[in-house]
């Protein structure tokens, strides 16, 4: 077997499994997940009936997919990202269908690795850490930028070395940030645009919470646009990935797209023609439907704030808080032992939260994920609202101070 599979951590939700292995929770509340970042929200019904029609589907299952999508997809993915991102990328060249971010995340790395001596791809910490088992297989070493309360729980990416910049062949962005909601601003993407000009290498922009954010008039920057406002039609070195799981509440679809750089995904696509992994036909025809509709990501995002609008007061009682910009997850900091928090308030509370320290790495002599867990908000609301009174309700108790009436 290939020897850097030993350098792959296990996955969080395995260390969960492992860390409640042997515990119960309690029999007397309804059991909560507040832990796997998985939508519940109700998919469009369009996309429902579309995925239904027994014409369509029998034609779709009786065709071979072809690995670059339909030119329908395509140009529905060309059209979204210049309304949403006021970016112009060619159809043709530009967008390529993926099955869903994680998998793009991973075989990405795959082929963009291998043109430097001693490789590092840099990436945030806390992260996804599809990003860190990708850049191992690839041959790479990663390098962790921390994320912190000092520095607004934002990576500073101006505190890498140069060292490490002149070896570094491939850079993973998160924005909204995954788990800390934190958005990267136009002046930081541009920084950063120049510095893969200076070192020569390829920005890997993850922007899937991109669509789930608190104020209409101030959605998220993108890489893509930074770079088409510095007059970068090329988009050189600047590849984004995008996915319908999020945005549309189609987890169980699989469907996204990486857009950006002509050159990177030519490349990329010739790897993705040997791997295999070509949307099937029907995801393609549907997700046309879903990248061309707005009005479903509308109501995704009201519920969302309505959720937020409703839980931060309660949680601000008892937790230092920090108003998420972007994505569905609160990172609170629990004043102890991330761990030991989750595994408690399972067994007393029958709410299963995730580990912060199961997010992240010690890096620079610090692991910035210890002492915080992360609470996805994916439930219904009165599931959720439940669930805080039930955090709340544990956190004063565990600090020795009542909860307010």
């Amino acid at each position: 077997m290939n020897p850097r599979l030993q350098k792959l951590e296990a996955y969080p939700f395995e260390r969960m499994n492992a860390l409640k292995a042997g515990s119960e929770g309690n029999p007397d509340q309804l059991h909560v997940a507040l832990s796997i970042g998985e939508p519940k929200h109700p998919p469009p019904d369009f996309i429902v009936e579309a995925l239904c029609e027994p014409e369509a589907l029998a034609a779709d299952l009786a065709t071979y997919p072809a690995t670059r999508g339909s030119e329908d997809l395509r140009i529905s993915i060309s059209d979204w990202l210049r309304k949403r991102f006021q970016a112009g990328v060619d159809p043709a060249t530009e967008v390529l269908p993926v099955s869903g971010t994680r998998e793009a995340l991973f075989s990405f790395a795959q082929a963009v690795f291998g043109r430097k001596q001693d490789p590092v791809g840099i990436l945030p910490n806390p992260f996804y850490q599809i990003y860190e088992g990708a850049i191992h297989l690839a041959g790479g070493e990663p390098w962790f930028v921390n994320t912190t309360r000092d520095s607004d729980y934002l990576p500073d990416y101006r505190a890498v070395p140069e060292a490490v910049w002149s070896r570094c062949e491939l850079l993973y962005l998160c924005s909204p940030g995954n788990p800390t909601g934190a958005c990267l601003d136009a002046e930081t993407l541009t920084w950063l645009i120049e510095q893969a000009d200076r070192y020569d290498f390829v920005i890997a922009a993850d922007e899937c919470y991109s669509e789930i954010y608190a104020d209409d008039a101030r959605p998220p920057a993108g890489l893509l646009q930074a770079a088409a406002a510095m007059g970068r039609t090329d988009h050189a070195r600047c590849v984004v990935f995008h996915s319908l799981s999020k945005r549309s509440n189609l987890p169980g679809l699989r469907s996204g797209f990486v857009a950006g750089d002509a050159g990177v995904l030519r490349d990329y696509f010739q790897y993705r023609t040997y791997e295999g992994c070509a949307l099937p036909a029907h995801v393609q025809r549907v997700s046309t439907l879903a990248w061309s509709d707005e009005a479903h990501v509308t109501e995704n995002r009201r519920l969302y704030r309505e959720k937020f609008e409703a839980l931060s007061p309660m949680l601000a009682e008892q937790f230092e808080l920090r108003a998420p910009e972007g994505g569905f997850y609160h990172w609170l900091h629990v004043g102890e032992d991330d761990q030991t928090f989750t595994l408690d308030l399972f067994r007393q509370e029958n709410i299963t939260v995730l580990p912060g320290s199961f997010l992240s790495r010690t890096a620079q002599g610090l692991n910035p994920g210890r002492g915080y867990v992360r609470v996805a908000w994916v439930a219904p609301m009165a599931e959720c609202l439940h669930a805080a009174e039930r955090l709340v309700r544990f956190a004063a108790a565990r600090a020795g101070r009542p909860k307010t009436p």
